[in-house]
């Protein structure tokens, strides 16, 4: 039974994927872990009313576990599991396949597409910059190519940021002779490179997505600045607006302070990339949600990501 199909009352005898793990206290003063185990349809919370080594062994982030347990379902708090047994799940007793979510069109693909629209941007320093970073022969094309979106919120699963950036630069491009002043070139090659910044801000586990130390002490925007300014400093006479201007669209692309950009959109370019990132994100957030939607059911539960619960229409069952 997919994780998305649970419901209170219902048994779940099967392996499962420890997405997170943290060992937290009872009011007692008590140790516990708590939790997060899913398949690639969904996650579900569950407390180990215990804190051993053996137990934070078992359920180390990224390990496959063999579960037999319960699911309770809370009012407020919503669908959890009360395990009664868990342990290692062998190689060969399940498919990795059906344990880790991915994008829905293939990566070779996604590499054509982007390979297109690399070869779309004329202006030879923008141009030189994406050759550096994505090109095929480039140390972190590979990296690019496998790193997550995000931890939990849109794409987070391999191949994911590819997806993302992708997508958001087509958008871009597509956008961006709607409204006269726009440099395409800046806003594709920004649009690109503007989560850089988390090749070394994310683990690259599939199984278990986390923050770095860097990630968590820097921040993947700073971390993508310093990448790009540096690189953009060893090319031989790059003009100095393009410079301010696609530096500015990566420290500036999560729009409000408050979202963790040092400074706000301030031009056309990194308006109208602030703008195809939120909505990228917000409808990978939609994507992710409707594939934890058990049959028959139009409503998601409360996501903070969107502020509320998502409504699927489509999947509603005829009354």
């Amino acid at each position: 039974m997919a994780v998305r199909d649970l419901t209170g009352g219902d048994h779940f005898s099967g392996v499962l994927l420890v997405r997170s793990s943290q060992t937290r206290e009872t009011k007692a003063g008590k140790p516990f872990l708590k939790i997060e185990l899913g398949d690639k349809t969904g996650s579900i919370k569950a407390n180990v009313w215990d804190s051993t080594p053996e137990l934070e062994a078992l359920y180390k982030p990224g390990a496959a576990v063999q579960v037999s347990a319960g699911v309770e379902e809370h009012e407020k708090f919503g669908r959890s599991l009360k395990i009664s047994d868990a342990i290692p799940a062998a190689e060969g007793d399940y498919d990795p396949n059906d344990l880790l979510d991915g994008p829905p069109t293939p990566a070779a693909k996604m590499e054509s597409d982007l390979r297109e629209l690399i070869d779309s941007v004329k202006q030879p320093h923008l141009r030189q910059v994406l050759e550096e970073v994505l090109g095929p022969e480039s140390e972190t094309w590979p990296i690019y190519r496998d790193a997550p979106a995000a931890k939990r919120f849109h794409q987070a699963y391999q191949h994911g940021l590819l997806e993302h950036c992708l997508t958001v630069s087509q958008s871009v491009s597509n956008v961006a002779g709607n409204f006269p002043g726009i440099d395409r070139d800046l806003a594709v090659t920004g649009a690109l490179l503007h989560d850089i910044g988390k090749l070394e801000a994310y683990t690259t586990d599939p199984a278990s997505i986390d923050f770095t130390v860097d990630g968590r002490l820097q921040g993947e925007i700073p971390l993508g600045y310093f990448r790009i300014r540096t690189l953009i400093n060893q090319i031989d006479g790059f003009p100095p607006e393009l410079n301010r201007g696609l530096c500015h669209i990566i420290l500036s692309h999560h729009g409000r302070l408050e979202h963790g950009s040092p400074v706000l959109p301030l031009t056309r370019e990194a308006t109208l990339v602030h703008m195809m990132d939120h909505l990228g994100g917000q409808l990978g957030s939609f994507d992710r949600l409707e594939k934890s939607l058990a049959p028959g059911s139009a409503w998601s539960d409360y996501d903070t990501a969107i502020g509320g619960g998502a409504w699927f229409p489509a999947a509603e069952s005829p009354n």
